[in-house]
């Protein structure tokens, strides 16, 4: 089941001033990037290019994607950093140069520009351990994970922010990452993705962001009012209290993302915030847009919007939702191209290309995720399930242990509803057969709610002992064809209790 998250803001409140009708006119912006590069308002500004152009290195921790940044010509000088394996604070550390300001315990992206940083092969797993832009200009972060970054307890990184950016930055494309916690602030944690003190020309694209009291802010105050020309766009938003994102100030665009169990609210529009909301499904959840927490209000345009199972506050001292019947209360016009799948499509669009080790799909606009061909990416594949059938319908399972009340079983009966989990935080999960079967590919699916829970793993050929492959995180797994009578999904490592709905089995 869901972990419900108790977190509510402790604040006195005054009433909501009625926005009024505000046109808006944006910047014009030359819009030059390839298909595969970046998109929305990071397009702007002179685009985002990141380390195109520059070397290539390969980083396995976090000290080596410091000392990569540190041993560059200069702070600008272009660079592209291919991380793979997990980055915690043991194998973080200092780095001191020239072309560089570094810090233990934390990915420090300072007073420098034109960097790249991907997750490639196995994935990368930023573990505890935040990512900080600070007087930046031209970042791409792709097809990386970054999990339980704290603000208080222990271990801290980054101000409790998944990734964080401040101080006069420019031009920052995240693509294809998954941002998670494990709680909100009473359980240490802060913001996914939060920009403040003059962030501006940002975009964040097919993410997952969960698990949190916060999914981001822009703006840390009222008074924070320099940031703007922020694009969110095909991205997961599930199981956060707040702030998806909150808007002080400035101008976002917010098109054709999934929202899920939004516990408080949802986009946050105030102090003068002005955002264009288009063509978004938002599910099971309360004051998904409007004003809240505040007497400043904000504004924003919408249209083409679904909202499934959405609950509406009465407006009051606190509040000033948009509902139940969202009404545009200001236009904003957006300088640069772009295509909108309908909302209805938008939950399925997001699911199969969202977030990191998903093979960097994207949608092409009309319903159908397409496959571009990344100069640098991950050889994974994408999680939807692959062709021909589930091999696992109709053989046996077992496992080293259960917790109560699961089943082994649960995980071949093709139902997301039931789930197997070990006694522990590790344990063995297997499928087997009567005789030998060839299997090239495994889906490990977590159960609704328990996602980002699984760790370390490995896949063993139960037969011989052979690993198959090894990695972090749920997801599709692919390997050389294999003729086996039993596998084993080995959960070496695990946040909570890890909860495996369905260990999928497929021969190509």
């Amino acid at each position: 089941m869901r972990r419900a998250i108790a977190l509510r803001l402790q604040v006195a409140l005054a009433a909501v001033t009625t926005a009024a009708a505000v046109g808006v006119a944006l910047p014009v912006m030359q819009v030059s990037a390839a298909a595969d590069g970046a998109t929305g308002f990071a397009t702007g500004n002179g685009g985002t290019t990141g380390g195109a152009g520059g070397q290539t290195v390969r980083a396995t921790t976090g000290t080596a994607i410091h000392a990569a940044l540190c041993g560059r010509a200069s702070s600008s000088t272009p660079i592209t950093i291919q991380v793979e394996g997990t980055i915690n604070h043991g194998n973080t550390t200092k780095v001191s140069g020239g072309s560089c300001n570094t810090a233990a315990g934390v990915i420090e992206l300072k007073q420098i520009s034109n960097v790249t940083i991907i997750g490639v092969g196995g994935g990368a797993v930023f573990d505890q351990l935040g990512i900080h832009i600070r007087e930046a200009r031209n970042i791409i972060i792709r097809n990386v994970t970054v999990r339980n970054v704290k603000k208080s307890g222990s271990p801290t990184s980054n101000g409790g922010d998944a990734i964080g950016m401040e101080s006069s930055v420019r031009n920052v494309w995240v693509d294809h990452v998954t941002l998670e916690a494990s709680g909100g602030e009473a359980e240490g944690f802060d913001g996914l993705f939060d920009m403040k003190d003059d962030t501006q020309y940002v975009t964040l694209s097919y993410s997952i962001l969960r698990n949190s009291g916060r999914g981001g802010l822009i703006g840390s105050s009222e008074s924070d009012r320099s940031n703007g020309y922020i694009t969110f766009h095909h991205n997961l938003y599930e199981n956060i209290d707040s702030r998806t994102p909150l808007l002080r100030g400035g101008i976002a665009h917010i098109y054709n993302n999934s929202y899920v169990s939004l516990h408080e609210s949802g986009i946050n529009s105030r102090a003068g915030a002005r955002a264009k909301v288009d063509n978004n499904y938002f599910k099971n959840s309360k004051d998904v847009l409007g004003t809240f927490y505040t007497s400043e209000a904000g504004y924003w345009q919408v249209g083409g919007n679904i909202f499934d199972n959405v609950t509406w506050s009465a407006p009051g001292d606190d509040n000033a939702p948009a509902g139940p019947n969202p009404q545009s209360n200001t236009t904003v016009s957006i300088p640069y191209s772009y295509s909108l799948d309908g909302a209805s499509c938008v939950p399925d669009i997001v699911r199969q290309t969202a977030g990191a080790n998903k093979g960097l799909q994207v949608s092409n606009g009309n319903c159908t995720p397409q496959t571009p061909t990344p100069t640098v990416g991950p050889t994974t594949s994408p999680t939807p399930p692959p062709g021909g059938s589930n091999l696992s319908i109709g053989a046996g399972s077992d496992g080293s242990s259960k917790a109560d009340g699961t089943s082994y079983g649960n995980v071949r009966d093709g139902s997301m509803s039931t789930y197997w989990s070990p006694a522990g935080s590790t344990g063995d999960i297997s499928i087997k057969w009567g005789s030998a079967t060839t299997v090239s590919r495994a889906v490990i699916r977590e159960a609704p709610g328990s996602e980002g829970g699984i760790g370390a793993w490995q896949l063993v050929n139960a037969g011989t002992g052979a690993v198959l492959k090894s990695g972090s995180g749920a997801g599709t797994i692919t390997f050389t064809p294999t003729s086996l009578s039993k596998i084993t999904f080995r959960i070496t490592g695990s946040t909570g209790a890890p909860k495996v709905a369905e260990f999928e089995t497929y021969a190509g």
